[in-house]
């Protein structure tokens, strides 16, 4: 085990020693009382199957015979969830094989910062998260279950399953994905008739014709964003069967493994001899590795604030800093779009999730000693499934990249370090993605220009404002001020000064997208500008420097005379209406810093 890898777990082990020693109590005080269904009143009981099937209806009189919830994201507007209509049949019919029942428990929202980048239902998106995370609560609550499958895949889908499936922890536990969609037109092309219509060089009509080339069919986006950056972090923390991942909706090899997910909850379920709850899969030493694989392939930055939550669900306390420390000796081995010309398949047929798990447990950087949902140990999780006669089995992935423009070894890295860093400064505390960062680009002085939300940094640009050398602070864009909406709209016109030859760079409270790309950008700057954080007081002209390098974050101004401006005021308070936000006012009154994962459910200790 390389040095600083074991001693970030240690640290987050003690740490989270009460947080983490409450949480396993209240997971075994749950697990001795058992599945509610044996201590319900017969008319409860009733109730909870009166619409079944009578084959199931007799097999649930037996209150010790297994029944396993789904809780499923489907819905047929997003292509990601779209596969998911199918799945409930199929793992009904699959828990048939094994004697067991399974319902549908409930469902869980599903939005798509695909579709409401740029609009004011991005506000909604991060918050959705922890709306996920109590819709699934409510679907368990019934307390009717020995185990429970999680059928989520993309941006905070994945991460609200997690931390609602973390109240349950007693519970066996499977994250089962839909997979992604094949793959459409290039990503460089793609990118390429963006920059044109940000130049107003294509038409709308070029631009959606583009777009519908690349996505086109059912499955997750295919580039590395979130949503892709979600299963590979479940193949790390053992929570998927064994390369379940990157597999292709509609296939008879994703059915199978769909299908051996009942199956293989009802062997690790409570009174078996492979019980396997998600509190004892879930772990430091799991969530470590869930860290290590994000910085290895060079993932989503919205996982800098999903996993602090996910963590905290289970009782442990994960910072920055760890994220940091880890980022410094894990490198990385994969170039995937946009850190690379190739998407997620190009990736899968390389090597995949079995090659990333090989070569960090071979050097040392992820821990082997861990439960997954398929038996002790990570090394599981270096095999591929495949079909043989019909048969899901499982054989050793490939020890050597099958394309080494995509994916390498850990000893012959395309970086030595990982893809994310902590930046810290007079300005406060962010991170910033580097893998698709050029190193020429990671370190940007230059005066600055204020706006206070994206819209007027695009108008600028539509009137040429914008063509020299700068930092853009986008403030009022943090959890309490809106929501802390993606800014991904921004990507395209930054990305076209910077080809021009400007030296340009982003600093934010808000997110960018999972598939932050060439453009340095720090995000997540706590603290906020809506609680007064420096960045409200920063003006037009203000020299910043933004250095990745050296993970720093400054401004020419004395503190003294920063802090001694008047703080500027969030604008147009009347936007908190409309779309739906007023509903989530509360969210964003309790919403937590984003350094604390930016979560309105608990308070980060």
């Amino acid at each position: 085990m390389h040095p600083v890898t074991a001693e970030v777990t240690e640290r987050i082990v003690e740490r989270s020693r009460e947080t983490r020693a409450d949480y396993l109590e209240r997971m075994e005080a749950a697990r001795q009382a058992g599945p509610g269904r044996g201590k319900l009143s017969c008319a409860n009981w009733a109730h909870a199957f009166a619409a079944s099937p009578d084959s199931d209806k007799q097999r649930m009189r037996d209150p010790t015979a297994p029944n396993i919830a789904i809780v499923s994201s489907y819905n047929d507007m997003l292509s990601a969830h779209q596969p998911y209509e199918r799945f409930p049949d199929v793992i009904r019919a699959a828990a048939h094989e094994v004697k067991a029942t399974a319902q549908f428990a409930g469902g869980v929202p599903a939005m798509c910062d695909g579709v409401t980048q740029g609009r004011p239902g991005m506000e909604l998106s991060l918050f959705s998260r922890d709306v996920i995370a109590m819709s699934t609560a409510v679907a368990l609550t019934h307390d009717a279950f020995d185990a429970a499958l999680m059928l989520g895949i993309c941006d905070k889908i994945v991460p609200g399953l997690f931390i609602g499936a973390a109240a349950f922890g007693h519970l066996p536990t499977i994250f089962v994905p839909g997979g992604p969609m094949s793959s459409g037109i290039s990503n460089a092309e793609k990118a390429r008739v963006r920059g044109l219509y940000a130049e107003g060089k294509a038409t709308r009509e070029e631009l959606l014709d583009s777009e519908m080339k690349s996505y086109h069919g059912p499955g997750t986006c295919t580039f590395y964003g979130t949503a892709n950056s979600n299963q590979m972090m479940m193949e790390m923390t053992g929570l998927h069967l064994p390369g379940a991942a990157f597999v292709s909706p509609n296939t008879p090899l994703r059915d199978a493994l769909t299908a051996a997910a009942p199956k293989r909850a009802v062997e690790i379920r409570d009174g078996g001899n492979d019980y396997t709850p998600f509190s004892a899969v879930i772990d430091a030493k799991s969530m470590v590795n869930a860290i290590a694989g994000l910085l290895a392939t060079g993932g989503s930055t919205n996982h800098t604030l999903h996993i602090l939550a996910m963590a905290r669900a289970a009782g442990l306390l994960i910072t920055w800093e760890d994220m940091n420390d880890l980022s410094h000796v894990t490198p990385l081995i994969a170039r995937v779009y946009p850190n690379g010309s190739e998407d997620v398949n190009a990736f899968h047929a390389a090597g995949g999730m079995s090659f990333v798990t090989r070569t960090l447990l071979d050097h040392g950087l992820v821990h082997d000693d861990v439960h997954t949902v398929a038996g002790k140990g990570l090394r599981r999780y270096q095999q591929e499934p495949f079909l043989d006669g019909g048969k899901l089995v499982w054989r050793e992935g490939t020890a050597v990249s099958l394309n080494r423009d995509i994916l390498r070894p850990a000893d012959d890295a395309f970086e030595s370090e990982g893809g994310m860093r902590l930046v810290t400064g007079g300005l406060g505390r962010g991170v910033i993605k580097t893998s698709a960062v050029k190193p020429a680009n990671r370190i940007v002085e230059a005066p600055c220009i204020v706006f206070e939300d994206q819209d007027e940094l695009l108008a600028a640009h539509k009137r040429g404002e914008l063509e020299r050398d700068f930092v853009a602070v986008v403030r009022f864009q943090g959890p309490q001020a809106n929501g802390m909406p993606e800014l991904h709209s921004l990507t395209p016109p930054l990305g076209v000064l910077q080809d021009k030859g400007f030296k340009v760079a982003l600093v934010t409270d808000g997110r960018m997208s999972g598939a932050s790309g060439k453009v340095p950008a720090a995000i997540h700057v706590t603290p906020e500008a809506a609680v007064g954080g420096p960045l409200a007081y920063v003006r037009t002209g203000d020299v910043i420097r933004l250095d990745a390098e050296a993970g720093t974050l400054e401004i020419r101004v004395e503190p003294r005379e920063l802090m001694g401006r008047e703080r500027a005021r969030r604008p147009n308070l009347g936007q908190d209406h409309g779309y739906g936000r007023e509903l989530f006012g509360w969210m964003r009154r309790a919403a937590g810093p984003a350094d604390a994962g930016a979560c309105s459910l608990f308070e980060a200790a």
